[in-house]
């Protein structure tokens, strides 16, 4: 396979084009050819990841504290962010996938995507230096890092609403998922908020924690 699309895209060229390969080959594709898994790499990636973003954050973004940075870096290493990641590169064009999970669209699904993203840090940072890979989490994450940071103190929508409707006393709240469309690897979820049955609002998202934080902040804004 060439990799040349999705090194221009990351903006790396590896000078080992075994390292991005051994980066894109899931568990499936290796078992099948006999070849190394992207595990062990997503293993480093994910601490180099970790490490690397805890940096940026400590060095950009002063007047957090401890907590807010915390915060902060979980809410942008994980699946759903790296998943992004993926996405805008079409690292789905170029992972290799074994013939069970090319059946089931594996190479679309956002935790393989997610993974493939920790791998190919590891790969970057053997290849070209601790630079390099740095290079690469901060373009790719930076303005996911710039907007988790503006919210960072702020309690979420569900506390929020949570609060004003036991004003009045003790309410049930519940949150159910009454729609579910697109693609399995691209799904759109659609929640309602009820309060004592009664409903309030509904919400969308890629998640059902985000559609059920739209139909929170849906619900704040009728009341």
């Amino acid at each position: 396979m060439n990799f040349e699309k999705l090194e221009k895209s990351i903006g790396y060229e590896f000078k080992n084009k075994e390292l991005l390969k051994k980066a894109l080959t899931h568990t499936s594709y290796a078992y099948e050819n006999r070849l190394d898994s992207n595990e062990k790499l997503e293993f480093l990636g994910d601490s180099i990841l970790e490490f690397l973003s805890s940096k940026y954050i400590y060095n950009n973004y002063k007047n957090l504290k401890e907590g807010e940075m915390t915060k902060v870096r979980a809410e942008v290493v994980c699946e759903d962010s790296l998943y992004k990641v993926a996405k805008a590169h079409n690292f789905s064009d170029f992972i290799l996938v074994g013939r069970s999970e090319k059946f089931s669209n594996g190479n679309f699904k956002p935790a393989i995507l997610a993974d493939s993203i920790e791998a190919t840090i590891a790969a970057i940072y053997f290849d070209g230096g601790l630079a390099e890979a740095e290079k690469f989490i901060v373009t790719n994450l930076k303005d996911a890092i710039e907007s988790s940071t503006k919210h960072v103190g702020m309690k979420d929508f569900k506390t929020v609403l949570q609060e004003k409707l036991q004003e009045k006393g003790e309410v049930t709240i519940k949150y159910t998922v009454i729609k579910e469309s697109g693609p399995d690897h691209d799904k759109v979820f659609t929640v309602k908020v009820e309060e004592n049955g009664k409903e309030l609002a509904t919400g969308e998202g890629k998640t059902k924690k985000h559609a059920e934080m739209d139909a929170a902040k849906n619900a704040l804004e009728n009341m």
